[in-house]
């Protein structure tokens, strides 16, 4: 869950449509084209590409405007018709692929004006490849990584040349979401070359190996002197490494199940891992925090809830995790579901378990973190049949004062100035003040949207993720959140509590938040209570250099050991 300021430098956009599977040309590529637009020529690169659950997403260069990876908003392909958006800029493409899947023939419509674009296939590699009508020999795409902090951001490189024949480029940080940094100063001589990015303070320095294939240097911005960054061609970005992600065979049982929520009309699909042999056994439930999370709280392939499952259900423990309602294999609508709402579908959980003859009912805890650290305590003094509970990075604060300190921190943490964190939490303020003031949801969306604009904000963001912040703002879900106290859920506790909070968080901040957990809890008179801040760790509870949300992709650990032996013990401790 992030506040207004916390977004600024956080969104990401690229929306896509599902796809029928027998009747739609897949039209995956690279597509190269140019736009005539009076005397000028715009040459266009289009990267279209499908993914495992078949939608689309894809990104545009302007190749002599110098920018680069332009995210379509929203893709739409249907037998040979390719539609795209680009929200950014207001620009509408809509093409027929030829019978032979190498032609696009379209019009790109921008400002009023529509001009004709063919685009063509290129074939595979060959715009990584130094191009054929290359000026300068380092020309191409290229992909490469520093390691820094305990972190590997991955960097893809586009080199070129304009209509002048001068040599241009731009930069993507694939990890931290930017992408299109203009270049400046870049040269090559002989196989020296030499850029400098002015957005980040960065310059570069190296060396062109005789092939062709190979950039070795360093790099240098702010907080980094001189750091290893080697590139080398290639379209395919770096792989992202993620060692503490299982691979099959599994040491255990897994199965495939769902259940239902049957007041909400919903059906939770999950996964239920259980040890090979004995039972019946104790067992946990996995509720994720806010957002839209699957069943392994997917995040750039951290799977932080596959990686505790398996290391609960290595040490005894029976445990189940599922899809978010309307997430994944999972029915019904996620944005119109309070906390509340949520709440329902993991007592479903916990009754499902309830049912299974391998599990031992009067041993059930529960698991929650972030949002479901709330909803996990909510869940213990409401219903019976809990055995304990792990609350990880568990807000202790009412909705809105978690969202006002994470705006606070987030900005802070990606460089904002004093003035600008004042402008956005007095947005963020007088948004929550209107959204419990107007009940009508229509005036409320015109009185957001108008005080977006007056404060300036419509042109700090780009419209689609404008409109998906204001989307949250009117959800249900943030109505009740807003003012949702944690505190006397904590307070009515009566089972075992084991609470841990991430040094680096700037989510749920531990300063914040770790005193109100312990007092409540410390006033339920309950022996076992362990409430606990967990050293350089953020708010997935990975080693951290400064704890931004930013960090999290470039992060290669998951979860930090520490922490999986803590609850681990823990757990098994409690369900003897």
């Amino acid at each position: 869950m992030l506040g207004f300021a916390a977004l600024l430098p956080l969104i990401w956009l690229g929306i896509a449509l599902p796809s029928r599977a027998q009747s739609v040309v897949s039209p995956e590529g690279t597509y190269a084209g140019t736009l005539q637009a009076g005397e000028a020529e715009l040459h266009i690169l289009l990267h279209l590409k499908k993914n495992s659950e078949g939608t689309y997403h894809a990104t545009l260069d302007s190749l002599d405007q110098g920018v680069f990876a332009i995210e379509a908003s929203s893709v739409f392909v249907s037998g040979s018709t390719v539609k795209l958006d680009v929200a950014s800029n207001g620009a509408h493409f809509e093409g027929k692929i030829s019978a032979n899947h190498k032609i696009i023939d379209g019009l790109w419509s921008q400002g009023g004006a529509s001009l004709p674009l063919i685009l063509s296939l290129q074939p595979a590699g060959g715009i990584s490849r130094k191009p054929g009508d290359a000026v300068f020999p380092v020309e191409g795409l290229w992909q490469g990584a520093v390691e820094v902090h305990g972190m590997r951001l991955r960097y893809q490189l586009h080199l070129l040349h304009d209509t002048d024949g001068e040599l241009i480029g731009a930069l993507d940080n694939l990890d931290q979401g930017v992408t299109g940094l203009p270049a400046v100063r870049l040269t090559q001589k002989e196989s020296a070359v030499h850029f400098e990015i002015p957005a980040v303070a960065g310059v570069y320095e190296g060396t062109l190996n005789p092939a062709k294939t190979e950039l070795k240097g360093t790099w240098s911005q702010l907080g980094l002197d001189n750091e290893k960054l080697d590139f080398k061609r290639g379209e395919q970005p770096l792989e992202l490494r993620r060692p503490q992600n299982p691979v099959r065979p599994y040491a255990y049982r897994e199965e495939e199940v769902s259940f239902s929520n049957e007041a909400a009309h919903v059906t939770l699909a999950g996964t239920l891992t259980l040890p090979k042999t004995g039972g019946p056994f104790p067992a946990v439930v996995l509720i994720a925090g806010s957002g839209s999370n699957d069943r392994d709280e997917s995040m750039a392939n951290h799977k932080p809830f596959l990686v505790l499952s398996d290391f609960l259900t290595q040490k005894g423990i029976a445990v189940l995790r599922y899809d978010k309602r309307g997430i994944g294999k999972s029915t019904g609508v996620l944005e119109n579901a309070t906390t509340i709402d949520l709440a329902g579908d993991a007592a479903a959980a916990v009754t499902f378990l309830q049912g299974r003859k391998e599990i031992d009912s009067s041993k059930i805890g529960l698991i929650g973190h972030s949002e479901g650290g709330i909803i996990a305590p909510y869940l213990a003094t409401h219903t019976g049949g809990i055995s304990w509970l792990v609350l990880l990075a568990a807000p202790a604060t009412t909705g809105q004062d978690t969202l006002l300190k994470q705006s606070e921190l987030i900005g802070r943490a990606g460089g904002l100035e004093d003035s600008q964190l004042v402008a956005s939490l007095t947005f963020d303020r007088e948004a929550y003040d209107l959204i419990r003031q107007e009940k009508d949801h229509d005036v409320l969306a015109e009185k957001l949207v108008a005080l977006v604009k007056e404060t300036g904000f419509d042109s700090a963001l780009p419209p689609a993720a404008l409109e998906a912040q204001l989307r949250m703002l009117l959800s249900p879900w943030f109505r009740f959140f807003l003012d949702y106290d944690p505190v006397p859920d904590l307070r009515a506790v009566r089972c075992p509590v084991l609470a841990l909070y991430g040094q680096k968080d700037l989510q749920v901040a531990s300063k914040e938040n770790l005193p109100p957990m312990k007092s409540a809890l410390d006033e339920t008179g309950i022996r076992s209570v362990d409430v606990r801040e967990m050293p350089e760790l953020n708010h997935l509870f990975q080693h951290a250099y400064s704890g931004s949300p930013a960090e999290y992709a470039a992060i290669e650990e998951t979860i930090s050991p520490e922490v999986l032996r803590l609850t681990g013990d823990w757990v098994v401790a409690h369900s003897r």
